[in-house]
């Protein structure tokens, strides 16, 4: 009887210190302090159409993008509603670091060369930070390369170049819609007139709703807020469609802006969507990894 009282007051202690360490690691367990959780894939890629989006290229990822825009449809069969016409660019998008990524492109549209930086300032999060929006910052230099209008006055490389300065404020609502602010500025060293204002201030608008995990639907609009001085140029407005097939991102859109560069879609819109002035367009973006990241 003693063994077995004995063997009895073991069994009730070990009980009592299992529960009493379970207890304590359960405890460790709910006083772990709660871990960021960062917004990814707010846009499928880095344009939303024809405007920038809030997403950089991964770090030692390099994109290649080809911007296709094909003439007016208004133009009618003899044309082809506009297939017999494009305007293209070809450019070179690199994430140099996880917040800092570099451009490089060039267009058919004025012979147009041109480049980009664009930072990330803030990232979406909830969990142990929240931050409601992701920012970043995009600045652009834009290089016009055609033939001088006038040969015979004196001519200033300064007068080829342009800029562009936005800020990008973004917010993923859900996974199937994200939408976002573009606060900018584009500066023109030279105008056509002296009237015309060097500065134009302009604010963007673009948003995505996914469809299916690999399709989503999107759309963007650009409105001048600076006083226009041609009657002719518009506000942007573009609407299309994304399309995820492993490697390649194919963006299928329609649009009132024929360039594809800031500068020129942003102040130099002509298009009428109630007239026809819609030209029809794709991007084709093919990732390639240059550099792996280190685990």
């Amino acid at each position: 009887m003693k063994k077995l009282s004995g063997i009895c007051f073991f069994v009730f202690f070990l009980t009592l210190g299992q529960n009493a360490f379970s207890q304590d690691l359960f405890d460790l367990l709910e006083e772990e302090e709660p871990v960021v959780e960062y917004s990814f894939a707010t846009f499928k890629t880095t344009r939303v159409v024809n405007g920038q989006s809030i997403e950089n290229p991964a770090v030692g990822e390099l994109k290649f993008i080809v911007s296709h825009h094909f003439g007016r449809l208004n133009e009618g069969a003899y044309q082809l509603w506009g297939l017999d016409q494009s305007t293209i660019r070809l450019g070179l998008e690199y994430g140099l670091t996880e917040r800092l990524a570099l451009s490089v492109g060039r267009s058919s549209f004025e012979k147009t060369f041109d480049g980009f930086a664009k930072y990330k300032i803030l990232r979406q999060s909830k969990g142990a930070k929240v931050m409601p929006v992701s920012v970043s910052v995009f600045s652009g230099i834009y290089l016009n390369s055609l033939e001088w209008r006038y040969p015979d006055r004196t001519n200033y490389f300064t007068s080829r170049l342009s800029f562009a300065h936005q800020l990008l404020i973004a917010r993923k609502f859900s996974n199937t819609f994200s939408f976002q602010l573009v606060p900018t500025m584009v500066h023109k060293n030279l105008v056509e007139e002296i009237s015309d204002p060097n500065d134009i201030f302009a604010l963007g608008y673009g948003g995505r709703v996914r469809l299916t995990n690999r399709i989503t639907f999107n759309a963007e609009y650009y409105q001048l807020l600076t006083q226009k001085t041609a009657s002719e140029f518009k506000n942007m407005l573009s609407l299309g469609f994304d399309l995820e097939t492993g490697g390649h991102v194919f963006q299928l859109h329609f649009t009132n802006a024929q360039p594809m560069f800031e500068r020129a879609f942003i102040t130099e819109t002509r298009g009428d969507w109630l007239k026809g002035d819609i030209y029809f367009g794709f991007n084709i973006v093919r990732v390639f990894t240059i550099k792996k990241p280190e685990l």
